[in-house]
């Protein structure tokens, strides 16, 4: 079992406390994404989870083992951690099948052979890194990372500098090979995209704490509180009020997500995702009257920013590709779906 635990994590550089109480499990074979705002501790929690820096207070643990305590660590080259850097950082005047080795014992250089079949770049072990592709590079750094059978593997926004059609598929075939070797992974990505698409829990970092962790679903659907839901993905908040277990905002009447405790009556603000609202070219039912102010053309969706007349209120829709709005265009929005109440 290779679970990563970390509790009660603090780290300060001077006067700056970086991370602050943090705690985290990351159940074996998993893989966890770690989103944040530029500054908000992300680097600072790779660094520390690799072994190259140390925590100030609380303890990390892999697989039952503490390697980082504040008082005692294990080195870098003992903690059996794996990294990938942003660019891979390969070796540019050693082969692929010698990047993926260095480090390895001699008699363990058949391992590089099963490494490039599983990453599936069989045959390319005699090129240098400047042959490759962008791609290519970042699984021959995967490989490397791999080589020495970690425990854990710590991926550092590793398609960042990827085409975003090369990112989606690079991310989605990396995930299968994590997968399949049921390693332990910490994702760090700006891109809410990869983390919803990739992980199987997002731990959103804030003020130097998790702040949020749940499954990817979960965690958009229903966050826990507003700061999250306006920071995970397209949201609205709308003022609203819940009466008789319903919820009733500008659009009219909404379902509401009902979790343990009884929805307490009275005003409220409700968040709808994009995708919840439907447009109508015509009066439909109780949908509400708006004004288009501008549209944004994606392809498969477009996202339109309309106005309700009936208040000050400015929502955002998701509709198909084929939906053809244009600003000022009078359109019925409604809502499909429930809410989360605030």
């Amino acid at each position: 079992m290779s679970t990563l635990e970390l509790r009660g994590v603090g780290k300060r550089f001077g006067p700056a406390s970086v991370l602050d109480g943090l705690d985290l499990t990351v159940p074996d074979g998993t893989i966890t994404a770690v989103l944040g705002t530029s500054g908000s501790g992300k680097t600072t929690l790779l660094r520390l989870l690799a072994g190259l820096e140390r925590v100030d207070t609380g303890t990390i643990s892999i697989g039952g083992r503490v390697v980082d305590d504040g008082r005692r660590s294990v080195s870098a080259s003992r903690r059996k951690v794996g990294y990938v850097p942003q660019d891979g950082a390969l070796f540019p005047h050693l082969r692929v099948a010698a990047n993926i080795s260095f480090g390895l014992a001699k008699d363990r250089k058949e391992r590089v052979a099963e490494l490039l079949e599983l990453v599936g770049l069989t045959g390319y072990g005699e090129r240098f890194p400047h042959q490759l592709s962008g791609g290519q590079q970042q699984r021959v750094a995967l490989a490397r990372a791999l080589a020495t059978d970690p425990e854990v593997v710590l991926l550092d926004e590793p398609f960042s500098s990827l085409d975003a059609s090369l990112r989606v598929s690079l991310g989605q075939d990396i995930a299968h090979i994590l997968g399949e070797t049921r390693t332990t992974t910490v994702l760090v990505t700006h891109d809410q995209d990869e983390a919803m698409s990739l992980a199987h829990q997002i731990a959103l970092l804030r003020d130097g704490a998790i702040a949020a962790l749940a499954a990817p679903r979960d965690l958009y659907q229903d966050p826990p509180d507003l700061r999250t839901a306006e920071a995970i993905g397209q949201a609205n908040v709308v003022a609203g009020t819940v009466t008789r277990g319903r919820g009733r905002c500008a659009m009219g009447t909404v379902k509401l997500r009902r979790g343990v405790e009884p929805i307490p009556e009275g005003p409220c603000m409700l968040l709808l995702r994009p995708e919840q609202l439907a447009v109508h070219l015509s009066p439909a039912g109780t949908a509400a009257p708006a004004t288009v102010d501008d549209v944004t053309f994606f392809g498969h969706d477009a996202l339109a920013r309309v106005h309700l007349r009936d208040g000050e209120e400015t929502v955002l829709v998701r509709v198909g590709g084929e939906v053809a709005l244009e600003p000022g265009q009078q359109v019925w929005v409604g809502v499909t779906g429930p809410a989360s109440v605030f």
